[in-house]
């Protein structure tokens, strides 16, 4: 089972579930307002239909708060924590019209949420025995970042910079825009705030040098062969963090992490991670739910 730090400050993303409420809603469920009147109540339970690595709780909590202030929503796991299929992740009763209305969108959520987090431990899974950490990138759904990011430590990998505001991060075309590697290391190392780590891309051994000597923290190889990173590992390894990276596939990843590189950092755990099904069921036990002249 996975630890993850606590849900993200709801202030963070509440923004973005409040546009994709009104996106969805707009100005009310006409199926649902046609259907059952504002007295009906229902229970229900989201359940997952397939393994998964538990994340989104609270943002699904929220989610059905906003459409029914009154919900009681009961929570029974926790992000982080191994599901298999069958399991419920929460039991939920309030107004029919609410939790209706709610449903796609808290789905959405915790379907993409939960997919990132079941997705990337897999990857740490495939790594495990190795020294090797599963980091992600930036490549995230713009405006979801926190959200994203938040996933994959729920399914035991480690973030990257949040954002081009805190890390330096030197990358091909800053080297080439700078005049070389250790022009452009020694440049961001004058310039950067103190306390900022300094990677750099490099694409030799000549240049991983350059950029060590000039001062760099750690070394980025970007789509390098197996052979080439067990080459920069002998040469370096002890000296500063290697990640790799570039196309890591599930298939190839444990190969990359017996290289003996620090960190594996993999785009596919935000840009690609498939969704993971989890569902709305209803678990009426009594006879409130009634519709229109019910």
């Amino acid at each position: 089972m996975s630890s993850c730090p606590p849900s993200p400050a709801q202030s963070e993303w509440f923004g973005l579930l409040d546009l994709a409420i009104r996106e969805d809603v707009g100005a009310g469920d006409v199926t649902g307002n046609a259907i059952f009147d504002t007295e009906a109540r229902t229970t229900v339970a989201l359940e997952a239909r397939e393994d998964l690595i538990v994340c989104g709780i609270e943002v699904a909590r929220a989610c059905f708060q906003a459409l029914d202030p009154d919900v009681r929503f009961e929570t029974l796991c926790h992000d982080g924590e191994r599901l298999r299929a069958g399991s419920e992740l929460a039991r939920i009763r309030g107004s029919t019209r609410g939790i209706l209305a709610a449903e796609r969108t808290a789905l959405n959520f915790l379907q993409r949420l939960c997919g990132i987090s079941t997705w990337t431990a897999r990857f740490v899974a495939a790594v495990r025995g190795t020294r090797a950490q599963i980091v992600d990138t930036r490549k995230t759904l713009p405006g979801w970042r926190v959200l994203d990011k938040y996933a994959v430590v729920c399914g035991g990998g480690v973030n990257h910079r949040f954002g081009l505001y805190d890390g330096v991060l030197i990358k091909d075309n800053h080297v080439a825009a700078a005049g070389g590697t250790a022009l452009a290391v020694k440049a961001a190392r004058a310039g950067a705030d103190d306390g900022l780590e300094i990677q750099v891309e490099v694409e030799s051994l000549q240049d991983a040098q350059a950029a060590v000597d000039a001062g760099a923290d750690l070394l980025l190889l970007d789509n390098q062969t197996v052979p080439e990173l067990r080459a920069y590992v002998a040469a370096l390894g002890d000296r500063i963090p290697l990640e790799a990276t570039g196309g890591v596939t599930l298939s190839a990843v444990r190969a990359i992490a017996e290289t003996g590189v620090h960190r594996i950092s993999i785009g596919a755990l935000t840009h690609s991670a498939p969704a993971v099904d989890v569902a709305l069921e209803v678990r009426n036990d009594d006879s409130s739910n009634s519709g229109h002249g019910g």
